[in-house]
């Protein structure tokens, strides 16, 4: 299953963990994706879609 926003194209990014003692492990920050229903070309598909492109109005929702 892609974690990736199919309209920005924001995805996972890692990073490490860092410790008092500074020790380092490695971590991932997934992007918050939701899948929901869109409206394109007249017709209605399911995307997964990042919540700041929901919230930018980047996406017609299907009703």
């Amino acid at each position: 299953m892609s974690r990736k926003c199919e309209i920005c194209g924001k995805g996972q990014v890692s990073g490490n963990n860092v410790s008092h003692s500074n020790r380092h492990t490695r971590r991932k920050w997934n992007a918050n994706i939701q899948t929901i229903r869109i409206e394109e070309n007249g017709t209605v598909r399911k995307a997964k879609v990042c919540t700041r492109c929901i919230r930018s109005n980047k996406v017609n929702r299907a009703i």
